[in-house]
């Protein structure tokens, strides 16, 4: 189990972390910055001056739940992780990746009126012989007051929230304890989904509403929006397994097995291994059958029907190719081969 310990920069995390390591039996500590600072003699310079933030890079947020899921099959127990995470997409992806090792997450955030973590903020000191630096530190921390605000919205449904401005870190510690031990940090609901360990089959369908805008989802497991659909189960047909997964996912049955818009061939590319993908036209949904969507919970956050404009800012590069030679294929009236989004033959 992983007790994750979110917030500001300069909130009180890190020293929670601490005491709180003393008060649940068999914890140990993980603190992701130091996957972070390994990335500065594992990547090239190049690649660094790229981004801001090591959060940012894929490769830091594989290695976070990769590092926590083997610390946790060597140490066994639990695994306090003190790490801001604002970027709700980045929450997902590092969370999601734990869920498919089913590895559970209690998910706290720690927060704190602006003017005491302002004043946190101010008072601190990384290193008492390096003024630079903790000007640094005092500088990125009050950077991110904004965007923490922001984060809020979200964090305030996700996670247990503990107001610790006017508790000392042992006390803070000692709340969180009691909540983890009671239950009142509960597990995160976020699916389950295990990780692929060989070439996949899946398969998608787009629904479109009375203006042809077609219907994309937040998915609470991994970045970016995406189409309703799923893996195609063995032996399943891949248009039954969309209507099904069209079922399973946003409660809408289907009368009509769909039409085939794109069959995509997506090459391996680690950490994943690609495979067959499939896109079906699931027609148009009236007013009333839009009012009717169910979202399952620890699956899907979000829907919305969008225009391909829009799509473009919500789709990872992959899946928008996919998506724009299929609506070229619902118009023709035709079916397209592609081959890592690009039409062949």
């Amino acid at each position: 189990m992983i007790v994750w310990l979110n917030g500001a920069f300069s909130g009180g995390k890190t020293s929670t972390a601490k005491e709180l390591a003393e008060l649940i039996p068999g914890s140990n500590l993980y603190d992701p910055e130091v996957t972070g600072g390994a990335l500065r003699h594992l990547l090239p310079p190049k690649r660094l001056s790229e981004v801001s933030d090591f959060q940012d890079l894929p490769v830091w947020r594989r290695m976070v739940a990769d590092t926590a899921a083997a610390l946790l099959a060597e140490l066994g127990g639990v695994l306090i992780v003190p790490m801001t995470l604002l970027r709700q997409e980045y929450r997902d992806e590092i969370f999601g990746a734990l869920a498919s090792r089913r590895i559970p997450v209690r998910h706290v955030v720690l927060t704190a009126d602006e003017t005491i973590l302002r004043s946190r903020i101010e008072g601190r000191v990384e290193d008492p012989a390096d003024p630079q630096r903790n000007e640094a530190v005092r500088r990125w921390s009050r950077d991110h007051i904004a965007p923490y605000r922001e984060a809020l919205t979200w964090l305030r449904g996700d996670a247990l929230v503990v107001d610790n401005g006017r508790l000392t870190p042992r006390e803070t510690a000692e709340r969180v304890a009691e909540a983890v031990r009671n239950g009142t940090a509960g597990f995160c609901p976020i699916v389950q989904t295990p990780e692929p360990t060989a070439e996949t089959v899946a398969s998608g369908v787009l629904l479109f509403d009375e203006h042809d805008r077609v219907l994309l989802v937040d998915p609470t497991y991994k970045p970016g929006w995406e189409f309703p659909g799923g893996v195609v189960e063995p032996g399943e047909p891949p248009a039954r397994a969309g209507v099904r997964e069209v079922a399973e996912e946003i409660g809408i049955h289907l009368s009509a097995v769909p039409r085939l818009l794109v069959v995509d061939w997506e090459p391996p590319k680690p950490p994943g291994f690609g495979g067959l993908r499939f896109l079906f036209d699931g027609g148009r949904l009236t007013s009333g059958d839009a009012e009717r969507l169910l979202l399952p919970g620890a699956e899907l956050r979000g829907w919305r029907f969008v225009t391909e404009d829009e799509a473009a800012t919500m789709l990872p590069p992959v899946r928008l190719s996919r998506l724009r030679w299929a609506l070229r294929a619902r118009e023709q009236g035709r079916p397209l081969t592609l081959e890592a989004g690009v039409p062949v033959g």
